[in-house]
């Protein structure tokens, strides 16, 4: 690791934690004029992934922001208008087409990569390319079907040869139809002012880490390297040059730098009260959200039922710049579902149940219903407080 120079600037632990949250848009009032697309710019990365329990965690993130955006401006948002394109990123995600230059390194390790899990026949590859140039975009189902048949990785040629092309930059997802896929080519789907690979590859990582550090405001080296997942030898390389400022925070025990940005002005304002999905860039690294919040923090989809202790899908509590518990979401015709509902105390009682309310009515649904309950002195108070909240927000 590179010796790191003293701090220029001592933070408080209370003072890191609220520039993390202005950073990621929960601190201050909302920039609803740039709407969804300006939730993009500002995180510079939205994680994609399969599950959909409320909703996907791709529209969750702008309406953990925004409060109730229709679910429609979302999708339009991200995949009309050439606004961004998919990539690997902190891992599968959405980005705003202005960073297309900043992952030229990315798509060169691609093409430059020796082997690869899937073989390809001789051929398949430029099919591919020549089928979107005349008929484009498709999805890997009109390219030829997706599967051959198998479980989850038995993709057709098709598919591996697309898919392939994504990684390289040849060709680039157009919108999503039912989840899939729509793919086209990047010469066509990409602004010619953004489409080239001409930026070297320390550019590429320097760039990405000062965004990093501007969409997290503070962080270690595992933090900001993390958002995009480069590695802690290619931060070392670049961030005396990133602009990043190295910062002392009470109680961290490692090395830090904040945005300069971040730092010229107290981050003040009134803080969101809502329901994190566990892909969220607020909470997506687990060792920061316990540092910054003493929250741990799991996804449990992927743990066997019954070693789960939060639940399928536990969406953390955000309230006054805290998370301040959790609740496992699901929904029954127009009954949100609380599973499983976790409070740090009584004090969490009526933010949960506001969150639960507003949740459920951009979801269309009308009634919640709570299960279980970790501490079972406060179900009467929550169940009771969240009658007041629903009769509140339909009288």
């Amino acid at each position: 690791m590179t010796p790191v120079p003293p701090p220029a600037v001592e933070l408080s632990a209370d003072q890191a934690r609220r520039i993390a949250l202005r950073a990621q848009g929960f601190l201050g009032a909302p920039d609803r004029r740039a709407g969804v697309p300006g939730v993009l710019r500002h995180l510079g990365a939205v994680q994609l992934d399969t599950i959909s329990v409320l909703a996907r965690s791709h529209e969750l993130i702008p309406y953990a922001r925004l409060g109730a955006v229709g679910r429609r401006a979302v999708e339009e948002a991200y995949w009309s208008g050439g606004r961004s394109f998919e990539y690997w990123s902190h891992a599968a995600c959405i980005l705003p087409v202005e960073e297309w230059p900043h992952f030229a390194f990315r798509r060169r390790a691609y093409r430059a990569r020796p082997h690869w899990h899937h073989d390809l026949p001789d051929g398949a590859y430029d099919t591919v390319i020549k089928q979107l140039r005349a008929e484009g975009p498709l999805t890997a189902t009109e390219l030829g079907g997706a599967k051959n048949g198998g479980e989850w990785w038995d993709w057709s040629a098709s598919k591996v040869a697309v898919e392939r092309a994504l990684m390289y930059g040849e060709v680039v997802c157009t919108e999503r139809r039912g989840w899939k896929r729509v793919y086209d080519l990047a010469e066509r789907a990409i602004p010619d002012t953004v489409l080239h690979d001409d930026l070297s590859d320390a550019e590429c990582r320097r760039r990405l880490v000062a965004l990093a550090g501007k969409s997290l405001g503070v962080g270690t080296r595992s933090d900001i390297a993390d958002y995009h997942r480069l590695r802690g030898e290619e931060f070392d390389a670049v961030v005396a040059d990133s602009g990043l400022v190295p910062v002392a925070v009470e109680g961290w025990a490692k090395p830090a730098w904040a945005d300069p940005e971040a730092l010229a002005t107290e981050p003040r304002g009134r803080h969101r009260t809502t329901l994190l999905s566990p892909f969220d860039s607020l909470v997506w690294e687990r060792a920061r959200t316990e540092r910054i919040f003493g929250f741990t923090h799991r996804l449990e989809a992927y743990v066997p039922k019954q070693k789960r202790i939060h639940g399928y899908f536990a969406m953390p509590l955000l309230a006054g710049g805290k998370l301040q518990g959790r609740v496992d979401p699901a929904r029954e015709g127009t009954t949100l579902v609380a599973r499983q509902a976790s409070l740090t105390g009584p004090k969490a009682v009526v933010p949960m149940a506001e969150a639960l309310v507003e949740a459920a009515a951009w979801v269309g649904c009308t009634d919640i219903r709570l299960e279980r309950i970790d501490a079972p002195e406060l179900r009467d108070p929550l169940r009771d407080e969240i009658g007041r909240a629903l009769q509140r927000a339909y009288r």
